[in-house]
C-alpha cells in the first residue's frame, strides 16, 4: 500500500546526503539538515565501526520504517523493511516484515500485529519489537513520512522497474517489461496487490524494485544536481539515529554493497483470531530469516 513509500527517502539519505562533502556549500547545508533529522533511540549494543580500514569495518543493520503521521494522530507504520549490509563482502540483504505479522509487542506485554508497535510506543517500541522478532540487534533506523515519496522519486529523475506482468492501477497502465516511472506512477505501481496472484509478496517485490533503483540513482554523481531538492524533502520528512558523520562514513565505506542485493520474503499464513486477521510466521521460518541475517552480519 501507499504507506510503503515513505521509506524510499531513507536510501537517498544514506547515500546522497554525504555526496555534499564534495563541496563546502553542500556540506554545510547537509550538516544542518541531518541535525534536524537526528532522533535518538536506545539500542541494545554500541553502534558498529563504520569508518577506518576495510578490515576494521563491521556489518550494519538498518530498519526502514514507513509511517503515516498527521496532525493530532500518533501515526501508523504500515511498512517495516530490514537491510543488512556487509562491507567486507560488498553485499546487502533486504526484506519486509509483513505488517500483519503476529508477534510479541515489546513493552505492551501481549501479542499483536507488528505494525501496531509504532502506534503504541513510537520508534523505540517498533525497533524493540523488530529486534525481538528477529532475535538480533538493529543498529540504525530511518523513519520516513510518506509525504516525501513522490517528490523523492521525481528528485532523482524517476525510477526504472522490470514489471513481471501487465496491469492497470491507480489510473495508470504498466506493460510487461522494463520501464521508467515518475513519482505518481511509481506510487501506483507499488500499491497494487489485489490483481497480483502473489498478493503482498508481489507488492513487496515491486517495492524493492523501486528502492533498488533509488539506491542506484542516488549513488550517481549526476544526482548532485538534484541535491538541494532532495535535501529539502528529506529534512522535513525523515528522522534517524544516524549522525552526520555516520552518514558520511556509510556512504564512503558501504556504498559498493548496492551492486549485490539479495531479497527474500518472510512466509506467513493467514489466520483469524478473535475476529482479527493475522499473519502467522512459523518458528522454522523465523529461524531461516535469523540465520540469513547472521550470514550478513557476522
Amino acid at each position: 500500500m501507499k504507506k510503503f513509500f515513505m521509506i524510499t527517502g531513507i536510501i537517498v539519505g544514506l547515500i546522497v546526503l554525504s555526496i555534499g562533502g564534495y563541496a563546502y556549500y553542500l556540506y554545510d547545508s547537509t550538516k544542518d539538515a541531518v541535525n534536524d533529522m537526528h532522533e535518538k533511540v536506545e539500542t541494545d549494543q554500541p553502534k558498529p565501526i563504520v569508518t577506518g580500514n576495510s578490515k576494521d569495518l563491521k556489518p550494519i543493520s538498518i530498519m526502514l520504517l514507513g509511517v503515516d503521521e498527521r496532525e493530532g494522530d500518533s501515526g501508523r507504520s504500515d511498512t517495516m523493511m530490514i537491510i543488512a549490509v556487509n562491507p567486507k563482502e560488498d553485499k546487502m540483504l533486504m526484506f519486509n516484515i509483513p505488517r500483519d505479522t503476529r508477534t510479541e509487542i515489546v513493552g505492551k506485554g501481549r501479542d499483536d500485529k507488528i505494525n501496531h508497535a509504532y502506534a503504541f510506543g513510537g520508534t523505540q517500541m517498533a525497533m524493540d519489537t523488530a529486534e525481538n522478532f528477529l532475535d538480533t540487534s538493529i543498529d540504525y533506523y530511518v523513519k520516513v513520512n510518506m509525504q516525501s515519496f513522490k517528490d523523492v522519486v521525481n528528485a532523482v529523475g524517476g525510477v526504472e522497474v522490470n514489471n513481471s506482468f501487465a496491469f492497470s492501477d491507480g489510473g495508470y497502465t504498466f506493460p510487461e517489461g522494463r520501464q521508467e516511472l515518475n513519482g505518481k506512477e511509481a506510487l501506483a505501481y507499488s500499491r497494487m496487490r489485489y490483481q497480483d496472484p502473489k498478493g503482498d509478496l508481489g507488492r513487496n517485490d515491486r517495492q524493492r524494485q523501486v528502492i533498488t533503483s533509488i539506491i542506484d540513482k542516488g549513488a550517481r554523481v549526476s544526482s548532485i544536481t538534484k541535491f538541494d531538492n532532495i535535501l529539502d524533502i528529506l529534512s522535513e520528512n525523515v528522522k534517524t539515529n544516524m549522525t552526520f558523520q555516520e552518514m558520511k562514513d556509510i556512504q564512503k565505506n558501504y556504498k559498493n554493497a548496492r551492486h549485490s542485493i539479495e531479497s527474500t520474503e518472510i512466509k506467513s499464513s493467514g489466520k483469524m483470531i478473535g475476529g482479527t486477521y493475522y499473519g502467522i510466521v512459523e518458528e522454522s521460518e523465523k529461524l531461516r530469516i535469523q540465520q540469513l541475517m547472521n550470514e550478513y552480519l557476522k
